[in-house]
């Protein structure tokens, strides 16, 4: 690895620890320590010839950055641990130190879910300045025109106004059913089955299409796949909306 200076709070992020705030945390906490002494917030270190703890326990910087693209299933957790014993992404790709999920999807949702050993990159792209914009497709039954009318007008939720990007409509294969298609930039927590309750849908199925210019395309669920070079450089030029990469 190139030896690198850089903040302490960064180095904890890019190895996967926490994200940068996080990190800043640790290291008021007295938990991170450099070569056997207490770290200090901002302190400037070199990963490849410090020696750098959290709680005792060295970090592993990762020789080089890896991007995996999961098609989530249903049922199964985006979380590195579950006390139940059930699913979670992190049985269905390799093991890497450090590796990181970007943004989650709930337990019923499938599809496109990026995982990094870049932790600074995954903060990044899951900040709500970063609007990155997350296509899904519902399959639902209810007053569905009405609902898309709604919808494409903006839906009050309790944690503020939505405004999807885009809105779409068609036929479902299913009896009484239809296929939603929205994109929305702000990735909250349950963010489009929330939309969907709020507007009198039922869902049946949610899958997330895309994050930003990675698309689910053909992969199988349970499935993943390398990011592809043009997408980690779309994903690399994705900064705050108002700057390069990005739009308000």
């Amino acid at each position: 690895m190139t030896d690198e200076v850089m903040r302490i709070h960064r180095a904890l992020a890019r190895a996967g620890v926490a994200s940068r705030r996080k990190a800043e945390e640790l290291v008021t906490a007295g938990r991170v320590r450099v070569n056997d002494a207490v770290a200090t917030t901002g302190q400037s270190v070199d990963p490849a010839r410090d020696v750098i703890t959290v709680d005792g326990r060295r970090i592993a910087m990762p020789k080089a950055t890896t991007w995996i693209v999961l098609h989530k299933p249903a049922g199964v957790l985006t979380t590195a641990h579950d006390p139940d014993g059930r699913r979670t992404v992190f049985d269905l790709v390799p093991p890497h130190p450090g590796l990181t999920y970007v943004g989650r999807l709930d337990y019923m949702t499938e599809g496109v879910l990026l995982l990094t050993t870049d932790g600074e990159a995954a903060h990044r792209l899951t900040h709500p300045s970063a609007g990155v914009e997350r296509t899904y497709v519902a399959t639902v039954r209810g007053p569905v025109k009405a609902a898309a009318a709604a919808l494409r007008a903006g839906v009050e939720l309790d944690d503020g106004p939505v405004h999807p990007e885009q809105v779409a409509v068609t036929e479902s294969e299913q009896s009484r059913a239809w296929e939603l298609t929205l994109t929305i930039r702000e990735g909250r927590h349950r963010e489009v089955r929330r939309l969907c309750e709020a507007v009198g849908l039922e869902v049946l199925r949610l899958v997330r299409l895309s994050f930003g210019p990675v698309r689910l395309g053909g992969l199988a669920a349970g499935a993943v796949r390398a990011l592809t070079p043009k997408e980690l450089a779309l994903l690399q030029a994705i900064g705050p909306r108002g700057a390069s990469g990005a739009r308000r």
